[in-house]
């Protein structure tokens, strides 16, 4: 009777063992933010066969668009909700209130922005070789960039790396790359093979219900939808362990819903136009 219990036992540890071991396992989001392309542009592409790969392998967003034109407004737009009236690409204006990284920081969820080119964390330059604070929309947050704390969070892309090798992706994680692999100075290509050598790395360490997005800021047009959209049609790309291949996400999105579908993931109040938007799916826990 004894050794019948032990042995129910020992099966029961060993059934439970790999749900253990998922639960332990933290899981990551990963934001990558590429630059003025048309959805046509990308998608079907011969000079972009890694997005297009990722295409097949995750989920396809087939209508969603970007805010406006030109650049900054649509990053403010990701990261706090609203252009905050902004509608150029300045560089010495800053937007008020809560965004993502402060909602983060204030649930106590780890997250890092790593932007491509930055010379030093905290950087509150204009530009820097390849680096342009109009592609960090961190540096233009009031909150983010008087924080010691909250800035030395918004890093130059070189600490992924040593990141990546460390596996200590934070919970959330954003990447702007800079102004050749991000494809703004330099063509489709450029940006493509910059994904080639970096997805799998993420990808390996996006956990059981993780999940990399990539994005463009904007398009060429100003093909819209939802409420006020009107940046063009862009590419947007889901990839993880639970997003089934080839889904096709046929909803109207814009930047806004992403913002709102990375809220909820976390847990976190929705902010200014994310609270009416129709929120990206596969994002939940």
């Amino acid at each position: 009777m004894r050794a019948s219990l032990i042995a129910l036992a020992a099966l029961t540890l060993l059934s439970a063992a790999p749900a253990a071991a998922s639960a332990a396992t933290p899981s990551h989001v990963v934001v990558v933010v590429l630059e003025n392309r048309e959805f046509g542009e990308v998608i079907e592409a011969p000079d972009a066969p890694t997005l297009n790969r990722l295409a097949g392998r995750g989920a396809l967003a087939t209508r969603y668009h970007a805010i406006t034109h030109p650049s900054l407004p649509n990053y403010l737009a990701l990261l706090g909700g609203s252009t905050f009236g902004i509608d150029s690409n300045c560089t010495d204006c800053s937007t008020p209130g809560a965004n993502l990284a402060t909602q983060l920081s204030g649930a106590g969820v780890g997250w890092r922005a790593y932007m491509g080119g930055m010379p030093r964390p905290c950087f509150r330059g204009a530009e820097h070789g390849a680096y342009v604070k109009r592609h960090n929309p961190f540096m233009h947050s009031a909150a983010v960039a008087s924080s010691p704390g909250l800035c030395r969070r918004v890093v130059p892309e070189g600490r992924l790396d040593a990141d990546l090798r460390a596996h200590r992706l934070p919970a959330f994680a954003w990447l702007s790359p800079d102004l050749c692999d991000d494809a703004h100075d330099c063509d489709l290509a450029s940006a493509d093979r910059h994904l080639r050598r970096l997805v799998p790395r993420l990808t390996r360490q996006l956990g059981p219900h993780g999940a990399l997005v990539i994005t463009f800021d904007e398009g060429t047009s100003d093909a819209g939808c939802c409420d006020g959209a009107r940046g063009g049609r862009i590419a947007t790309i889901l990839v993880g362990p639970g997003i089934d291949p080839g889904t096709r996400l046929r909803a109207a999105y814009d930047h806004y819903s992403l913002l709102a579908a990375l809220e909820d993931r976390f847990g976190l109040a929705r902010l200014r136009h994310a609270r009416g938007a129709n929120p990206l799916p596969l994002l939940s826990n």
